[in-house]
This record gives C-alpha cells, structure tokens and sequence, in this order.
C-alpha cells in the first residue's frame, strides 16, 4: 500500500486519515508540522524509544542533520537531498537536507550527521513520471528540471524510515536500509510509467571538477553497477554500488554530459549510450522506464561497497528478498535495541530532546566494510578485517569530548573495541604512520588540530575495555605524538610549546597536545611503562608555557618567546593563533590539570569571577560573526562549538558546583529545543548531542581518561543506564520542577554522596545515584577541596 493518498483524494481528508491517530505525539514535537509515524506502527511501537524520537531536530539552522533511513552506526545513510551547491556555498546544505527547504532533487546513499564540512551525497536515485529532464533545475523554478516540489505535510520519518510525496512527479517515496543496503520503494500514479533517474553527478560540497571519474555498467535489466572516484574533502574517494530492481527496466537511456571533453578515444560497440552496457565519464546520468507497473509500485535496492562493484553486488545479500515493511521494522528493531540501553522517564519535551540527542550519538563512527572482511584504508588500499568490524567517520577533534565516552556507557564492549582496533588498522597502514586525525571512507582528511584518537583509546582502555591489543595501542599513540611533520609537532617538541611564527593555531594546538599527551601518560602508567608515562606527564604540562599569568588567558608565543602583540582576547580568524575561537573560549583549555589553571588565575575566587566573565559578557555578536562555527553565544561561551563543551563544569573544579547548575540550566534553556532548527551548532557527528545526553543524565566526562564524571544536575526524572556488562545503572532527581535548578544533596546507594563527582567504577558496579533537588544553591555541598575531581597537580585552595 502507498504511505499517501493519490492527489485526487481529499488533502484534507488524506490528513485526517494518517495524522489524527497521531496526535499525542504531535503535540510532544511542536511547530514541527510533521506526524513522526504512521498510526497503525506508532499503537504498536508507543513504548519504544524510537517513537518518541525526533528525526528533524537539526535539520534545520545550521544543526546540519539529515532525516533520512540509516541503521546505528551504518554504512548507508540513505536520505533526500534539498540543495547542492558549489562547496563555498554548501555550508547550510551540509548534510544534504535542509528543513527550509521547500523541493528535492533526489535521494543519496550517503551522509554526514551534523558536519561543519562536508562530502559525500553518493549515487542521487530519482523518481519521476512524464518527460526525462537530464538536469536537476532550480529551487525556485517549478518543473524547470528534474526536481520535485515536496510539503512538510506529507512527509515523515523515524528511526530507519522516512517517507514523502513528490508533488510534481505524483510519486510516494518510502526508504528504508540495513547497514550496507538502502531500500527505496516507489509508489506512481494508476497507469503512469513508472521511470527513474540515477544522477552520478551529483555531490555535496560541489565544485566542477570534484568527480574524477565515474562508471555504470548495465548487467542485467534488473541489476546495474557502477562507482565513481572524487576529489573531495577526502582526496581520491572511491565509492562502489549495485543497484537491483524489483521489475525489468524496459527502456534505458545513459548520458555523459561532460562538455569540451578534449580526447574520447575510440567507439566500442553500440551505436549510442541507450544501447552500451557500461559507460564511463565525469559526469553520467541514466533514465530507466520500467513501463506502467500493475500494482503502481517500483522497489530499488542499493548496496554500496568500499572495495568494488563486485562488493557491492555480494553486499546485496545483507537484503535477501524484497519485504519493505520487514526491511522497516528491522530498522526499527535495530534502532530500538540501540536507543534501549537508556531507560527515560520526562516530560514528553524532554524525553523526545534526549532520546533524539541518543539517537543522533549513534550516526558515527561507521561502518566501513563489505560483508566479507574487506575495506579501504588511508592508503586507499584493500585490506581484509581480522576479527572486528572496520568503522570510519572518526570526526575526533569533536567526537573524543563526550561521543565516545558515552559510547562506553550505552554500546556493547564489541563494538568500542571494533572502534578502537579500526584506529590502530589506520594507523599500521597509514603513509605518516599515525593515528587518523578527521577520517571517513577510510581516507584522511587532515581536519582539525589534535592527535585525538589517543584519548579515544585511552579512555576506552582505563575503562577496562578489552578486544583491542593494548601494546599495539599504546605504539600507534606514541608515534602519533612524535610525528614531527605534523602540525608543528616537532617545534612542540623542541619549544615545549608550538610557535605561532613557525605554525598557525600555535596557541589551540600546544593546549590540545597537551591533553592529549597526559591520556598516553595514563594509559602508559597503567600498563607498567613508568619511562613513557614520565615522558608524557612532563609533556602534558606544556599548557603552562602558552599561559600569560599577567592577563590570565592563553596566548600564541613566538619561537624566541615573546607573546604575540598586539593582543585582544576577543580575536578570532581562520588560521589565527585559535582553532575556531578566541581566547576567551581556549583558556580554560588543560582539562586534565584545573588545579593549575586555579592556581595560574590566583585562586578560587579569581578563577569563579574570571569564568563568571565568560558567560555574563555583553557580546556583539558581530565579533565572532566571521566565524560560522562559533555559535550559541551565551557572553563568550559558544556552546555550539566543541572548545567550550567542559566549561560550566569547571566550577566543580573551583568550588562552587552550584553555580555549574545554574549555568548548566542557562546553557539548556536557550540551546536545544525540539524544532527543527534545535541545535545551536552542528551537531558534529554526536557530539552537541552526547553533551545534551550527559548532561540530561546529570554528569559530565570534563576530562576522558580521568575515568570520573563531574557532576552537574539531572533534566530528567529518572534515567536507567542499562550497562554493556548487564547491570543498571538509575539517576532519581526528586523535587526536579523548573524552579527546582540546584543540587540539594547528592546520595550512592543510599549514603551521602560529598564528592561532586563520580567514577565510572561507581557507574559500572550499578546502583542509584540520588539528586534531591531545591529551588535555592546549596553552597556547601562539594565545596570543599577534598570533595573536588581528579587533576594532575595538587589543589592550592585560597
């Protein structure tokens, strides 16, 4: 059955039908305009946890989400694409979809979840009735091309499944997908020929010259293969697919609409493109008429592989018949599984920000491997997965923060371990040697500072995750760390620090480094190797040296020492001493060793006035404007980007928990909302949203690898961490109301809880964690110094 009534019924009447069984949980997704399920599947699923789950919260502002069929962590992200510009244009279009959008051109296979960059869009499918139109056309010009006008009102999705009506083709579009398939079905109007268009051309972050080279190779009339190479932002891409139909295709025709091509070499057999069986170019687009279908309906199944069309032909299997409403409920199934190892009991806004922000933890890392083992690594070579499932997509500048070590908590051993083993494979085959710094599909992009997968794997480790070899590990992190052509490594290394007349972003990098180096230190110290955790423990102090006591920020410093003058804290540009910020948001940058900054500010209270500054500054929004990523100002703090993320928690640090409440409490109201345009950032594959998740529980990993969480204060009334290692873990806020934001008392399993932090021992032995909550600031409870978290020198208390 189509999911929408033909045009020629009632649109009222259609409305009524599907939305009004619906209408509870409408109301719990405001100004959305949208039904999140149909209403015979939402009665069956209302106690699930994807039901209350909101696909369109970041679609819209500049969360760059997408609402489209994917499973956790899969390798297809099967969605609709809105708007594809050139690259220096691209940036609202990053994920390919955008909620303000009013048309579509088609539906792609792969996805970025949150990016504040972009790629992919691979292997556009779209179906159309009437005349062939061989290019896309014009948002704002009906018919001009092959794009389709769309209502929010006829559109919806869920976990695993996502459905519209394409107004100007009188189509009805549903997808689904496993983690390597994605499964389209079509619905066209009662003696319509039933016709598809596959567009090679097409990509996000576009520019002219982006497809090196692409091929499609018609097998059959029900199977047609094909890949395509880019030079995108990950140099050289290769991207593989089978494509199958549910009926024989009747007519073909396939395009190269390459122009000025200068050497076409010699004409094979076939008089034109409609009779080859493979044709190859940059820049191919084929029509397929499959003649009027007795039962209006067309089902395509699209497997992609990193390896080769034959890859991706075997990938196929992973979908064995053509059951769409299977194929839906074991995405649903999946995702419930997934969304399950967190109980939520909220009111209904809250519940469905959290289980959104839970959902959109689990996009990434991805899969990246054929169903045999095989999968491309950053040498763009094959190579064969030995006892684990090979990820990509480690966004790790943002991703090491709260991503992964939320992943701890909510995901199967295994699965950490597939993480961790995938960045140590990168690593033994990488032409640096390194660890992967920003990497998808298997290849490096170079984004970002920081050598961030050693915490990533550090954390994981100190928690006791096993599957991974440790020795190898701890290897790959050192020579990541000492990796001199990287990033002004090798000055870092002479200097102490990296000068910003040999580097840029010398200031952001030297404290990154930092952290970083003090996560090996631990790890190496816990496996016995005291000479490498001395070596790291003294590198791990080289924040100090980028720190002027005199005007209590970070600051870039030149080779012969000086500071960089003239100097305004307020600065920030592309390639400046700053990665994405200013001083005002980096120099609460050494998460490992607060106890040092409190000290370097001149105590406590300085430190509690100078990080009050921060949030109660009356900013211009005009001075960071230039700066697309630093959003969701609150004074200087930009929650949405990653360098302010630990921020409100460092009152704990200084004394004063109640007051990280009352900002946490600010940072919530004002930064997610249950709207399409929710997100005050990108949600850069998790992370804006696994700091909502963490602090919605009540606590926060301010410092990976330091295996404690700082407490905040619970947005929930009761929340279950169902543990990898089976038992429960239940966070209770009682009193919580609106006007009840701070932290009464804190209890363990019944006793008082004093410290104003927790351990992830204390997490995974299970238990109740208490929050009794009240309407005034309890300025005693985790004051005191003994009560303070973990940092690498001793606490100075004034």
């Amino acid at each position: 059955m189509p999911v929408f009534l033909r045009a020629s019924a009632s649109p009222l009447v259609h409305l009524v039908s599907i939305f009004v069984p619906s209408l509870m949980l409408c109301l719990a997704l405001p100004q959305m305009g949208i039904a999140a399920v149909s209403s015979n599947l939402e009665t069956k699923l209302s106690a699930k946890p994807s039901a209350v789950v909101n696909v369109f919260i970041g679609t819209g502002g500049d969360g760059h989400t997408f609402p489209g069929a994917t499973r956790p962590f899969g390798m297809v992200q099967l969605s609709p694409d809105t708007q594809l510009r050139h690259f220096k244009q691209s940036y609202p279009w990053a994920a390919g979809y955008r909620y303000e959008d009013d048309s579509i051109l088609g539906f792609s296979h792969t996805h970025f979840s949150g990016t504040g960059h972009s790629d992919l869009g691979d292997v556009l499918l779209m179906p159309y009735s009437g005349e062939t139109k061989w290019e896309p056309g014009y948002p704002e010009r009906a018919f001009s091309g092959y794009r389709s006008r769309f209502s929010h009102q006829q559109e919806k999705a869920e976990p695993g499944y996502y459905a519209v009506k394409l107004l100007d083709h009188e189509v009805d579009v549903e997808l689904t997908a496993s983690e390597r398939v994605g499964l389209h079905r079509y619905h066209y109007g009662k003696g319509v020929e039933a016709k598809l268009l596959v567009d090679m051309r097409s990509s996000i972050y576009d520019y002219k010259s982006k497809n090196l080279w692409s091929s499609l190779r018609v097998r059959s009339n029900t199977l047609v293969t094909g890949m395509r190479i880019t030079r995108g932002w990950a140099p050289g891409r290769q991207v593989y697919f089978a494509m199958q139909f549910s009926k024989p295709f009747q007519q073909r025709e396939i395009q190269n609409r390459e122009d000025a091509i200068e050497y076409r070499g010699f004409a094979g057999p076939g008089s034109g493109a409609k009779e080859k069986v493979k044709v190859e170019g940059k820049a191919l687009v084929a029509a397929f008429n499959f003649g009027i279908p007795n039962d209006q309906s067309l089902m395509v199944k699209v497997a992609i592989s990193a390896v080769s069309e034959e890859g991706a032909i075997a990938n196929l299997q992973e979908m064995s018949d053509w059951d769409f409403a299977a194929e839906r409920q074991k995405a649903s199934d999946a995702w419930n599984t997934a969304l399950s190892a967190v109980s939520i009991e909220a009111a209904p806004d809250m519940r469905t920000k959290a289980y959104t922000a839970l959902y959109h933890s689990m996009m990434g890392p991805s899969l990246f491997m054929d169903i045999d083992g095989r999968y491309r690594g950053p040498d763009n070579e094959v190579h064969q997965a030995q006892g684990f499932r090979f990820h990509s997509t480690f966004s790790l500048w943002d991703t090491y923060r709260a991503l992964h070590p939320l992943l701890t908590l909510i995901q199967p051993t295994a699965r950490n371990a597939d993480f961790i083993q995938s960045l140590i494979a990168s690593q033994k085959v990488s032409p640096e040697g390194i660890l992967p710094v920003w990497q998808f599909h298997g290849l490096e992009t170079w984004c970002m500072i920081g050598y961030h997968a050693v915490p990533v794997i550090a954390d994981a480790y100190l928690k006791g995750v096993t599957g991974f070899d440790a020795e190898a590990a701890l290897k790959a992190m050192v020579s990541s760390a000492e990796y001199g052509a990287y990033g002004g490594l090798r000055h870092y290394m002479q200097y102490g620090y990296v000068p910003t007349d040999l580097e840029p972003e010398a200031a952001s990098k030297t404290v990154e480094y930092a952290f970083d180096d003090w996560t090996i230190a631990r790890m190496a110290e816990k496996m016995g190797k005291l000479d490498i955790a001395k070596k790291f423990y003294a590198r791990a102090q080289n924040y100090r040296n980028v720190f002027d006591v005199n005007t209590g920020f970070i600051r870039a410093r030149k080779a012969n020492g000086e500071f960089r003058v003239p100097f305004d804290p307020a600065v920030s540009n592309f390639g400046s001493d700053y990665t994405e910020g200013s001083a005002w948001q980096y120099s609460w940058y050494m998460p490992h060793d607060n106890a040092g900054l409190i000290q370097m500010l001149g105590g406590d209270s300085a430190a509690i006035a100078k990080i009050d500054q921060v949030f109660d500054a009356k900013v211009d929004e005009k001075i960071y404007a230039h700066m697309e990523d630093i959003s969701g100002l609150i004074g200087h703090y930009a929650h949405g980007n990653e360098p302010s993320h630990h921020v409100a928690y460092l009152y704990n640090y200084f004394g004063a928990p109640w007051k990280t409440q009352q900002r946490l409490q600010q940072i919530m109201d004002s930064q997610y909302h249950a709207k399409p345009d929710g997100l005050s950032g990108n949600d850069d594959l998790g992370q804006m949203s696994a700091w909502f998740a963490f602090t919605s529980f009540g606590f926060y990993p301010v410092a990976p690898g330091s295996n404690e969480y700082i407490l905040g204060r619970p947005f929930l009334d009761k929340t279950s961490l169902n543990l990898p290692n089976g038992k429960r873990f239940v966070i209770r806020a009682e009193n919580l109301s609106k006007a009840n934001q701070y932290v009464g008392s804190v209890s363990l399993n019944g006793k008082p809880l004093e410290k104003n932090f927790i351990t992830h021992t204390q997490i995974t032995e299970g238990g109740e964690l208490l929050f009794k909550m009240q309407s005034t600031p309890n300025k005693n409870w985790g004051s005191q110094s003994n009560a303070r978290p973990y940092t690498q020198t001793k606490y100075r208390v004034d």
